[in-house]
């Protein structure tokens, strides 16, 4: 272990038992071997138990942003868990050299009958902090977590958004060395989440490591530097985040992923009879292009064309708008015609996603075409932050 890197993880394994008995009984057993000198044999499954994480090694380096990935029961939070010190591994060694700050679960080191003020300083001494630090850092905290007049009142009546608010905030000015973060900043509002990036980004200036657990690809990709994917168990370490991410994606490939969900094309006197669309894999800046032809014994003035894009396999939604938004009147005259729409510019990093596209007539009142097209992005562009920049809507006849 060098000079430069500040967390190591050699061969760590962590079980779990199934049944709570059970645990409570294998745990009296091991407390009684253990005090009679005897092991308590750590690396064998006894009947319940489960292997969480198994023969895990990775290191990082002073500095780093290390993305943690992988499907929902993979480990993840346990692992992180075992850095803080919450956990002890049942097999391996953990290095960790500085303090630590965490933020793992919603709310976790709060006393709910305490004010958000009373909360700072204890939920800074587990930090690590001392009271002087505490009253040194003690405006940013407030001002960063953005909860005004709450500050003096019991964190019991805070929402999930103010819990994460002031969870970050204290993590974020603790001076820590290493940073930890779980997915509970997918709580905040996306204003917050941005704030919290952008700290990321400046405590990584000043040499700060950091941990990140996300199950979104396109944040992943845009902050950290390296990953470490954990699945059955198992770890794999990747240099390449976007090696990383295609691997992630893997594991929720299956045949219906490349299925277009065909909610509606059409009624009885509309029907979109072919839809055009000239490609499903991209490059992050590359543009969507998809063309709709109809036929139709009515004409449909001013209808709403709805436009959103959203995760395939995580819940987060990229982009949403209408032709309103971009001052387009849309009709669309009876008789056989085409409507070509293109999503200019569309910067995604390394992610599966699904392209919605609706068609109403005016106020909403029938449906007339409803698709979800699933769609790649692959590579990853540092050039620009911007997600999209316009949508074009043409009419042939």
């Amino acid at each position: 272990m060098d000079d430069e890197t500040v967390i190591s993880v050699e061969n760590v394994s962590k079980k779990y038992c199934k049944s709570l008995k059970k645990s409570m009984y294998y745990g009296a057993m091991d407390i009684g071997r253990n005090m009679l000198g005897l092991t308590s044999k750590p690396g064998r499954l006894r009947k319940g138990e489960f292997w969480a994480l198994n023969d895990i090694s990775f290191e990082v380096k002073r500095g780093e942003t290390l993305g943690i990935i992988g499907p929902n029961g993979a480990g993840k939070t346990t692992l992180l868990k075992m850095l803080n010190g919450i956990f002890w591994p049942d097999r391996g060694k953990i290095t960790v050299r500085g303090r630590v700050g965490a933020l793992i679960e919603l709310g976790a080191g709060f006393h709910p009958l305490l004010t958000g003020r009373e909360n700072i300083y204890i939920n800074g001494a587990i930090l690590g902090m001392t009271k002087k630090e505490v009253d040194e850092k003690f405006d940013d905290i407030v001002k960063f977590a953005e909860i005004g007049d709450f500050i003096d009142s019991p964190v019991k009546h805070y929402s999930s958004g103010m819990y994460v608010r002031l969870g970050f905030a204290i993590a974020a000015h603790s001076q820590a060395d290493i940073l930890l973060i779980d997915e509970v900043l997918a709580v905040g509002d996306v204003g917050f989440q941005n704030k919290c990036f952008n700290k990321i980004g400046e405590l990584k200036r000043e040499g700060i490591t950091t941990l990140l657990v996300s199950h979104n690809m396109h944040t992943i990709s845009t902050f950290v530097e390296k990953i470490v994917l954990l699945n059955c168990a198992r770890a794999i370490s990747f240099d390449n985040v976007t090696d990383g991410i295609k691997e992630y994606a893997q594991l929720f490939t299956h045949k219906d992923d490349s299925e277009i969900e065909r909610i509606s094309s059409g009624n009885d006197s509309t029907k979109f009879y072919e839809v055009e669309i000239r490609k499903r894999i991209f490059k992050p800046g590359d543009s969507f292009t998809i063309v709709l032809k109809y036929r139709s014994e009515l004409d449909y003035e001013d209808v709403d064309v709805d436009i959103a894009v959203f995760g395939a396999h995580e819940p987060v939604l990229y982009f949403q708008a209408t032709n309103k938004a971009y001052g387009r009147k849309i009709d669309l005259p009876k008789g056989n015609h085409s409507l070509k729409m293109e999503i200019i510019d569309i910067r995604l990093n390394s992610a599966m996603v699904r392209i919605a596209i609706a068609i109403w007539s005016k106020r909403r009142e029938v449906l007339l075409f409803w698709w979800r097209i699933p769609i790649k992005f692959e590579g990853v562009d540092y050039s620009t932050g911007r997600n999209f920049l316009n949508v074009t809507y043409e009419l042939n006849e």
